[in-house]
């Protein structure tokens, strides 16, 4: 019986799955390389190797330069994130939603933020900055560079009346991204926004999306003091 041609990451994924879950693959065994498996399954082998990716952060495979990739002896469980709306978010905590644009322009960002989105140094990104409120109380500072070459669309939205956060996750497809977790002492600016004392301890988000190998936007969320964040397994 012939292989089916597989046409997108997530179906080549699927059928690697099948085969660790029926132990055509066995745990510490190496498994096709991606050329062969792209010919196996007529797709490219980017196709091949985004499904291995995913896999491979969710620890079912080990993924070692010039050593091939193997099943996980013992795959490791990983919790997973999900982007949230945070409209939706202050909703579900039985709050009422505010969303107030404070800066939206385009402009070019200092080098940190450009080498971590691997944009260049002098290319200009859309700066957008805004306050979510639940019920009428400070709750996030959004602090969001988007590369306007992966989502050109974002240029013809003044996110008056929807957050960049709600409108990318509607209109900007990603794949996979980088997130970090820590506490900033609120400046003045900051403790003047969230209506905190100045160097009160805010839990910060620092994340940086991206499709394939193309960054889509870095954020900086600053919650105000007593924040929790809360999560599945």
């Amino acid at each position: 019986m012939s292989t089916p041609s597989f046409r997108n990451w997530q179906s080549v994924q699927d059928e690697a799955l099948r085969r660790i879950h029926a132990r055509e693959w066995a745990p510490g065994e190496l498994i096709p390389n991606e050329a062969d498996l792209a010919e196996e399954f007529g797709c490219a082998r980017s196709t091949v190797n985004r499904a291995l990716r995913s896999l491979a952060e969710s620890g079912i495979l080990d993924r070692r330069r010039k050593a091939g990739t193997r099943v996980a002896a013992q795959p490791a469980a990983r919790a997973t994130l999900t982007i949230p709306v945070m409209r939706h978010e202050i909703e579900e905590r039985g709050e009422t939603y505010g969303y107030q644009l404070a800066y939206r322009a385009t402009q070019v960002p200092p080098i940190t933020t450009s080498a971590a989105m691997a944009t260049g140094s002098r290319v200009p990104l859309l700066h957008v900055r805004a306050l979510h409120l639940a019920s009428g109380t400070p709750y996030a500072l959004e602090d969001r560079w988007i590369n306007t070459e992966v989502v050109p669309a974002a240029l013809e939205e003044d996110f008056e009346a929807i957050s960049a956060n709600e409108w990318l996750l509607h209109h900007a497809p990603y794949t996979h991204g980088e997130i970090a977790f820590s506490a900033v002492s609120a400046s003045d600016d900051m403790a003047e926004a969230l209506l905190c004392p100045e160097g009160a301890a805010l839990f910060t988000i620092d994340r940086v999306t991206w499709d394939g190998a193309a960054s889509v936007t870095k954020v900086r969320l600053l919650f105000a003091p007593g924040y929790q964040m809360r999560t599945g397994l």
